[in-house]
C-alpha cells in the first residue's frame, strides 16, 4: 500500500493502525517512494519474509554445507571469468 506524505500527516493515527495490523506502507513524495513503514515487531526481517511466503528457509542443519565436496577450479578466477565472457 502507498500513501503520500500529506495524506500520511493528515491521518497519521489511521496509517499507524494499519501498520499495527501487519501492513507495510510505502510513503511517497510526489509519487516517488521515500520511506517504508513496517511493524516494529520482535521478528526478524527473514521471519517476516518467510511468513509472507516470499522466501523459504533451508531445513538443512547448520554446518551441513561444510560436508559438501568442493570443486577444484581448472585455472585462476581471472581465466574463468575471461572464458565466460567469450
Amino acid at each position: 500500500m502507498e500513501v503520500g506524505v500529506s495524506e500520511l500527516r493528515a491521518h497519521l493515527r489511521d496509517w499507524l493502525e494499519r501498520v499495527r495490523g501487519d501492513e507495510e506502507i510505502v510513503v511517497t513524495d510526489n509519487g516517488t517512494p521515500v520511506a517504508r513503514l513496517v511493524p516494529a515487531a520482535s521478528t526478524t526481517a527473514l521471519e517476516r519474509l518467510e511468513h509472507r511466503g516470499l522466501i523459504r528457509r533451508s531445513r538443512a542443519p547448520r554446518g551441513a554445507a561444510s560436508a559438501i565436496r568442493r570443486v577444484k577450479p581448472r585455472g585462476s578466477i581471472s581465466e574463468l571469468v575471461a572464458e565466460q565472457r567469450r
